[in-house]
């Protein structure tokens, strides 16, 4: 049997060879191109919350910044951006910002948390003692935060109050042995204190004599130390004048740009300012950006907007370079200063030095003053207001110290309780090399859940100290859409708010909620609510490692196109921009579309200042849906490549069957000598698969180098599967004919090879005997045209989303939201479809030609001309290829209308243009056919009839 086949393929080695290339392209087609269908993909899984609106959908990330109890839970925490610092460069930015769908791409650059020294004033005026001559009010501060669960008490501070003339140098000291300017407008050598020039106040006693007011001692640090508001303390002058006002002096400033040179002022109150280190926590925004996504202008409630073109700038005749910010008017942050005044009555003060002073204030009769309770919030807004009002001021804030802090950890507890890991506490991370006494908060110190940085922004030191103003102030809560975001706090801004979660807690913090204490450190943050723009960062991160300068974009957050609230397609078509973006960066990428408040109990360990442990719920949010980067297969590709298949299946069907009638002499002769109908169509089948064996093999070979030819990864064990692939096809096309082999009669060997005409019809052009050629042999020509109408229909319905949809469609099918987008590798599968399918129709050309010979070569011989006979040849392939294009593009067009709806134009056009590319590569392809037709032995032919 094997070598009766051998001589039977080798007997017929054209028409062999032509259905060994057909099977060998079909089947190396599929194995490369599959190779392309596994590729990194979004997988969501999940309900959402219906009914939702966010101010953003997606949220794009760094690569890994995803914590344990995201990836574990889905689960993120209020304000997760506060301890993320970088990892995005400008380039993936623009990236994000490029992807089809994407409406709103806003980048946020976190950078630290900015410390900003407040003064708080304390307002003496009643304590101070009006009959008495002279007199010192000490102020003895305790800071509080955390609902007054953790207290320090810092160092007093002191103020004297005099009925003599006091004095102060006016200006700047040329001498330090002859007398100086002072603003009695008298002259005086400058005060002595402790045997070293002070240059202090002086008192003028009755008599005229001057005498240095000396003070306390006061600490000072070595270069690089650091010390919190609890190591100050201060020591003011006034004199209380007969009019009972008060007289200090103040800075003279010319502009902006303070002189150095002081003058007289006189207050009706007595106050005086203590200090209270705050950290806000600064970003870069895109302002723009961010007004589209959140209406920022439209949340302003002093100054102005921050725009693109404010620019840092240097103040003249200091070393100083102010960034432009937007500062908040809620710092959402717990901290007050309550303070207790008593009066001393000390015997002298003038003349002593300063440790003498201390006894003196230590040995007076001190008698309580009152008290008074300071809020730190409202000292800020005060300082934040009179800054907008002397806009150009001079060093308001300060960013040499700048500290980032990460995430907490956790450990889960059996319940499914957190309790948040505690860290050693690091002051020295607010340090710099070249200053002295850098400022720490007084919670620095205290029970630490985040590892604290330093952002270098030193990068300006030798020419310019960097600070901050601001341009603005605004209120978070005016933000597009923030009250209702206040139930699920995926917002940037959403203020971190925790409540006691059993009784114990509750009754600790009096039914109130838990609110950052002002410690960078702690477990609580603030959102970022001191806002600069991205054009100001290479100037500020001049000094940072380079990875945060490349790549300072801690996150951006997308709002999708045509999304408004929650529904099947409005989440496919996040779905789909999420892919994309994760597809084109790298990045990670969270839905966040239908977020909703996934309430989460949290344990924390007691402070050291007091704070007790404590059990709270804290808002986090569940995550719409679970997002995770997979490696999954593209079904739609995979249904495109079957499809090249399908088509090469088609075309040997009809090769083998035209094969099968052409031997039908030969099959019957066999039948006579006694073969069985078995044996006879394992002839046939036994033929075809010595063929897909063959082109398997070739495929296993050349399936390696045409995928590293084109940068497809395929695996030695994947073009294996050519072999068992190239069988399966021959077998599927070639059973049919085999059947109908066995099956053949002796006496069809008498049949004609085409239909019988049952009623004459006579053609009166060349293009009506086309069609009455094409109609003699309806199986074949079906054939023919619908291996064309399938390849026509894949490449409308791509060609329809590549350029009709830009790449992609979301629509729905059986009333699932799906969405469809179109890879190189689907518009090579789909041209490859349309091209065997070219191949299926000439294959008919060719077929009907043979059957035809004698018929052609009568016609030759009555005097019909090569070029009448082209042209027949012509109208069958025009009219074969018009069938199939025309339906085929019919088919895809249905398709995409079910998928989306009403077409749009463009859709037709893309209909009409394939149908046209599928006639055209029809009539290509029947040339190689048509030029036999010169090539027919019509003597032969005519002497065989």
């Amino acid at each position: 049997m094997l070598g009766f086949i051998w001589r039977q393929l080798r007997g017929r080695a054209g028409r062999s060879i032509a259905l060994l290339t057909g099977v060998l392209v079909a089947t190396t087609g599929f194995i490369v191109l599959t190779g392309a269908t596994t590729a990194s993909r979004l997988q969501v899984i999940g309900s959402v919350e219906r009914g939702s609106a966010a101010a953003y959908d997606v949220l794009v990330r760094p690569k890994g910044s995803r914590t344990p109890q995201e990836a574990a839970r889905g689960r993120v925490q209020p304000n997760y951006l506060s301890g993320l610092f970088g990892g995005i460069s400008p380039a993936q930015y623009r990236q994000v910002a490029a992807v089809d769908g994407v409406e709103v791409a806003a980048p946020i650059a976190m950078l630290g948390h900015s410390i900003r020294w407040v003064p708080v004033a304390v307002d003496l005026t009643s304590a101070v003692d009006r009959d008495a001559y002279r007199q010192v009010i000490r102020i003895d501060p305790t800071y509080l935060a955390e609902r007054g669960l953790s207290r320090a008490t810092a160092r007093p501070h002191y103020v004297y109050v005099t009925r003599n003339e006091v004095a102060h140098p006016v200006g700047t000291i040329d001498s330090l042995t002859d007398p100086v300017p002072h603003t009695n407008g008298k002259s005086y050598p400058l005060a002595h204190c402790d045997g070293a020039v002070s240059g202090g106040p002086l008192e003028i006693l009755p008599g005229g004599r001057p005498e240095p007011i000396c003070g306390i001692p006061q600490p000072v640090g070595e270069p690089g130390s650091s010390r919190s508001e609890l190591e100050n303390s201060g020591f003011w002058t006034f004199r209380l004048r007969p009019d009972g006002r008060f007289e200090d002096v103040e800075m003279v400033y010319a502009g902006d740009v303070p002189t150095g040179t002081f003058r007289p002022r006189v207050r009706d109150r007595l106050t005086v300012d203590i200090s209270a280190h705050r950290p806000f926590l600064l970003a870069a925004v895109d302002p723009p950006a961010e007004e589209r996504l959140v209406g920022l202008s439209g949340a302003v409630v002093q100054g102005r907007a921050l725009r693109t073109n404010d620019l840092p700038r240097d103040i003249p005749g200091v070393r100083n370079r102010q960034f432009p910010v937007l500062a908040t008017s809620r710092p959402y942050a717990d901290g007050h200063i309550s303070v207790a005044f008593t009066r001393l009555h000390p015997e002298r003060m003038a003349g002593l030095p300063e440790a003498a002073v201390s006894r003196a204030l230590q040995a007076a009769e001190a008698i309580p003053a009152g008290s008074a309770r300071l809020d730190v919030a409202a000292a800020e807004e005060a300082q934040l207001a009179e800054a907008l009002r002397d806009r150009g001021s001079c060093c308001l804030g300060e960013l040499r110290s700048v500290v980032q802090a990460g995430p907490p950890g956790y450990e889960e507890l059996p319940d499914g309780t957190l309790r948040a890991r505690t860290v050693e506490p690091d002051p020295t991370a607010y340090q710099q090399s070249r200053e002295r006494d850098q400022p720490v908060p007084w919670l620095g110190t205290d029970t630490s859940f985040r590892t604290l940085h330093k952002l270098e922004t030193r990068g300006l030191a030798g020419r310019k100290t960097p600070g901050w103003e601001p341009v603005g102030v605004f209120d978070p809560e005016r933000l597009t859409r923030f009250s209702d975001l206040t139930r699920v706090p995926l917002e940037t801004y959403e203020p971190p708010v925790a409540e006691g979660a059993d009784d114990r807690s509750r009754s600790a913090l009096g039914d109130q909620p838990l609110f950052p204490g002002g410690n960078p450190a702690g477990y609580l943050s603030t959102p970022p609510f001191l806002l600069t723009n991205l054009e100001s960062l290479p100037q500020l991160l001049e000094g940072a490692p380079r990875r945060q300068r490349d790549a300072p974009i801690s996150a951006v957050r997308v709002r999708v196109a045509g999304v408004d609230g929650y529904s099947e397609r409005s989440a496919e078509r996040v779905r789909l921009v999420a892919e994309r973006i994760a597809e084109a960066t790298g990045l990670d990428v969270d839905i966040t579309l239908g977020s909703s408040p996934a309430p989460q109990t949290v344990e924390l360990a007691a402070g050291a200042f007091g704070r007790p442990e404590l059990r709270l719920t804290e808002n986090w949010s569940a995550l719409g849906v679970a997002s995770v980067i997979v490696q999954a297969v593209d079904r739609k590709s995979v249904l495109l490549f079957l499809l090249v298949l399908v088509v090469c299946a088609l075309f040997l069907a009809n090769a083998v069957t035209a094969a099968v009638r052409d031997r039908r002499s030969e099959l019957t002769l066999l039948a006579c000598l006694g073969w069985s109908a078995r044996r006879i169509s394992l002839l046939v089948l036994g033929e075809v698969t010595t063929l897909g064996l063959a082109a398997g093999l070739l495929s296993v070979a050349l399936a390696t180098p045409v995928s590293a030819a084109l940068g497809i990864d395929v695996s030695w064990r994947r073009a294996l599967l050519a072999v068992p692939v190239a069988l399966l096809l021959a077998l599927v096309a070639g059973l049919v004919p085999a059947l109908r082999a066995s099956r053949a009669h002796p006496a069809a060997a008498l049949r004609p090879p085409v239909a019988a005409v049952r009623r004459g019809n006579r053609p009166r052009t060349l293009f009506q005997l086309a069609l009455t050629n094409l109609a003699r042999t309806p199986g074949r020509t079906l054939l023919g045209a619908g291996a064309l109408a399938i390849g026509v229909a894949a490449l409308t319905l791509v060609g329809a989303v590549s350029y009709a949809f830009r790449g992609a469609v979301v629509g729905s099918l059986l009333g699932d939201a799906i969405s469809v987008s179109v890879r190189g590798a689907d518009l090579v599968a789909a041209a490859a479809t349309v091209l065997l399918g070219a191949a299926a129709v000439a294959d008919v050309i060719y077929l009907g030609i043979r059957d035809r010979a004698a018929e052609l070569a009568t016609l030759s011989a009555v005097g019909w001309a090569d070029a009448a006979l082209a042209r027949l040849i012509a109208y069958e392939a025009l009219a074969l290829g018009a069938l199939g294009a025309g339906s085929g593009a019919l088919l895809g067009l249905l398709g995409a209308v079910v998928l989306i709806g009403a077409p749009p134009a463009s859709l037709l056009l893309v209909a009409g243009a394939t149908a046209a590319a599928g006639v055209g590569v029809s009539c290509l392809a029947a040339l190689l056919p048509a030029a036999l037709l010169r090539r027919l032995p019509t003597a032969r032919l005519l002497a065989g009839e």
